[in-house]
């Protein structure tokens, strides 16, 4: 039995993914006016195979007017209603957004993170919402230091929302929004959280302005997608005009995965700072090909683990290439499964910041030696000691040791707790490459072997939340893991 009009109708809406809003403003075209194929293709850019699709769709539904085709009036109605014909210019308004940008964490430099202005985060939600047809669509934020995540839900309320991003402070204010965003942690370097890899239709990044970290981003943005013909990659862009050069290893970086930019929106973001380009950057519409993701995992295999990203500081470009010759240490680590060793010894002595933490939750060998700087974030002070065994504390008792083996570096001893019964939280840290509600499940059923599958399952579900059901403990933020393991 053929499928109604309206129903084939939606059948060719939904093939054309989040580039489907064409489509429905075309469909709000016919129940307005009459139009030719001709008028169709023309105004709404749409290939004529496409328009010629959606017609043959609609069929009996279609009247033939004195200019053209045009929907019949009895089904006019059921057509709004069915593509919401009534929303696709009532983008609604994006208001707090300075406010919100100005309580953020500080601007971190040596992540190339400089702020965007509140009319930026402003333009790119609405641009979006107003391009790509985000209902029940999600869109992935591949590093979020402009808060455009929470710019797009104030546009798009129906849109599902993760954000990855290595900054810990960034991940935690997102999350205190409750804006029912999903915040995972990751080191692109070392790799994409599993359950972001394949979820997206919409990737939007603004990522470090190197060719390097532009390929990497947009790597692993690709590899977020989960509809391979219609999803996009967004991206903000810029450089000097003085420096056309840096420009064109960046646009070769970016073909180099052979995708297609497909668009190009001049000095559409703008910045508090980045003045060598003029305090703006460009808007970038990039789309995969088929032969992107036959060279997509290569493309990344070069930048994986050792590579310089950035443009300031010790992990940037113009750094010593030997100083980054330690990020090999944590690259197996955190870029694999769990590491099996009796004793380990692995060089952190570039760690940014997370890595300490991370390296901690992946490794289950009985010893390990840590060595990091002598002012990481998480041995400077006594608070952030304490931070860092209460974290770890059900799994590892750390030694700390300032200082050591000389004046720039520290030593962090880690031996394997070993409880005759392990308990709930030992048990989640000693599994952190696991799906955290399956680990917890087994964990809630070890500590009390009287209850059922079941009740073991609702509990978990309960204490994780659905947004972090699917990931890997290691994957989610600091503060979240902190929140678990303290409920």
């Amino acid at each position: 039995m053929d499928p109604e009009p309206i129903d084939a109708v939606a059948g060719v809406v939904s093939d054309s993914g989040i580039a489907g809003r064409r489509l429905r403003e075309m469909i709000a075209r016919l129940s307005e006016s009459p139009a030719t194929l001709d008028d169709l293709v023309r105004d709404f850019a749409v290939p004529r195979r496409t328009v010629e699709a959606l017609l043959r769709a609609a069929g009996p539904d279609l009247a033939s007017g004195a200019g053209g085709l045009v929907l019949a009036e009895p089904v006019r109605p059921r057509y709004a209603e069915r593509f919401a014909l009534h929303r696709l210019h009532d983008v609604p308004a994006v208001d707090g957004m300075a406010e919100l940008i100005a309580a953020a964490p500080a601007a971190d430099r040596s992540l190339d993170h400089v702020s965007a202005t509140a009319g930026t985060a402003r333009r790119r939600a609405q641009w979006l919402a107003g391009t790509y047809d985000l209902a029940g669509a999600r869109l992935i934020c591949i590093g979020d230091h402009d808060l455009t995540s929470l710019a797009v839900r104030k546009a798009s309320p129906d849109v599902a929302i993760t954000v990855v991003d290595v900054d810990e402070r960034l991940l935690a204010y997102i999350d205190d929004q409750r804006a029912g965003i999903a915040c995972y942690h990751a080191d692109l370097r070392f790799g994409l959280p599993p359950v972001v890899a394949g979820s997206g239709d919409l990737v939007f990044t603004d990522p470090p302005y190197t060719p390097e970290g532009v390929q990497l981003f947009l790597g692993r943005g690709a590899q977020a997608l989960r509809d391979r013909g219609n999803g996009r990659l967004v991206m903000a862009y810029g450089f000097s005009p003085l420096a056309p050069a840096l420009g064109l290893k960046v646009q070769r970086a970016v073909l180099d995965l052979d995708l297609v930019i497909e668009a190009m929106l001049p000095a559409f973001n703008r910045y508090h700072g980045a003045q060598a380009v003029g305090s703006a950057s460009d808007l970038y519409v990039c789309r995969p090909t088929p032969h992107t993701w036959q060279v997509l995992d290569r493309r990344l295999d070069r930048l994986a683990g050792s590579a310089n990203i950035y443009t300031h500081g010790e992990q940037s470009l113009e750094a010593d290439p030997k100083a980054m010759e330690s990020v090999r240490g944590p690259a197996r680590i955190l870029g694999g499964g769990p590491l099996r060793a009796d004793e380990v010894t692995v060089d952190l002595g570039a760690d940014p910041g997370p890595w300490l933490a991370r390296v901690l939750l992946a490794l289950n060998v009985p010893r390990a030696t840590l060595l990091v700087p002598n002012n990481h974030p998480d041995l400077r002070d006594e608070q952030s000691q304490r931070a860092l065994r209460a974290l770890v504390g059900a799994k590892y008792d750390l030694r700390l040791r300032r200082s050591t083996p000389g004046p720039t570096r520290a030593t962090v001893e880690a031996t394997l707790r070993a409880p005759e019964r392990p308990d709930v939280a030992g048990w989640l840290l000693t599994h952190a490459h696991g799906k955290v509600a399956n680990v917890l499940r087994g964990a809630l059923q070890q500590a009390d072997p009287g209850l059922s599958r079941d009740e073991a399952e609702a509990r978990a579900a309960a204490l994780t939340g659905s947004d972090h059901a699917q990931a890997r403990l290691i994957d989610l933020p600091r503060h979240a893991i902190a929140r678990l393991l303290n409920a």
